[in-house]
C-alpha cells in the first residue's frame, strides 16, 4: 500500500516490500495466480518474489528469504495483501 503523508516541512513516502519464507511455502501457487507480476514458481516447487525480471532466489543468483525484499509495483499492493491473506502456508511477509 502506498501511503503519502504531506506536511509543511517534508514528505514521507512508504513503499510496500514483500518476501516469502520458503520454509513455510506449501507450493500451492495462489500467490502467483493473484499477483503474477510479484510472485513466480520455480522448478523446486516453491514460490518466490520478483522485481521485474529479477527473481529473489539463490537458484537465480540472488538472495532469497527475508534478505530478498522485492518492491511491490505500483497498483499491485492490494493483490499482494490478498495473496498474503489467502496463502495456506502464511509465508508471504509484507514490509512497510
Amino acid at each position: 500500500m502506498l501511503n503519502i503523508y504531506i506536511c509543511q516541512q517534508y514528505c514521507i513516502i512508504y513503499i510496500m516490500k514483500v518476501w516469502i519464507d520458503q520454509d513455510l511455502c506449501t507450493g500451492d501457487g495462489l500467490c502467483e495466480e493473484i499477483a503474477p507480476d510479484v510472485f513466480v514458481g520455480l522448478d523446486d516447487g516453491l514460490f518466490y518474489v520478483k522485481e521485474g525480471d529479477k527473481i529473489f532466489s539463490e537458484e537465480n543468483g540472488n538472495v532469497g528469504g527475508a534478505e530478498g525484499l522485492a518492491i511491490v509495483p505500483k497498483g499491485q499492493e492490494e493483490a499482494v495483501v490478498e495473496s498474503a491473506e489467502e496463502c495456506p502456508g502464511e509465508c508471504i511477509m509484507i514490509e512497510p
